[in-house]
């Protein structure tokens, strides 16, 4: 009867464990198929930054985020191409 005791102890720790695991694992995959900066096939795109979206925003949570094009990276960019 002590050993059944003990399990019951147990259930709260195992519950919040699998939560956390849970939880983990599913970030992870919506990371890996909803972010740009997460790549499994380098080779097919060696340089992936170049097809992100700026207006887009990229952080799981965004506040006032504002975008502009800063001109002399536009330049330099244009003039590597």
């Amino acid at each position: 009867l002590s050993s059944l005791f003990y399990v019951f102890q147990l259930i709260p720790l195992v519950g919040v464990l699998s939560f956390a695991a849970v939880g983990a694992v599913s970030f992870s995959v919506y990371s890996l198929f909803s972010k740009s900066d997460v790549i499994i096939n380098k080779s097919g795109n060696p340089e992936p930054w170049e097809t992100v979206d700026p207006t887009k925003p990229q952080k799981l949570l965004t506040i006032h985020q504002k975008w502009k094009p800063i001109e002399e990276l536009e330049n330099v960019r244009k003039l590597t191409k």
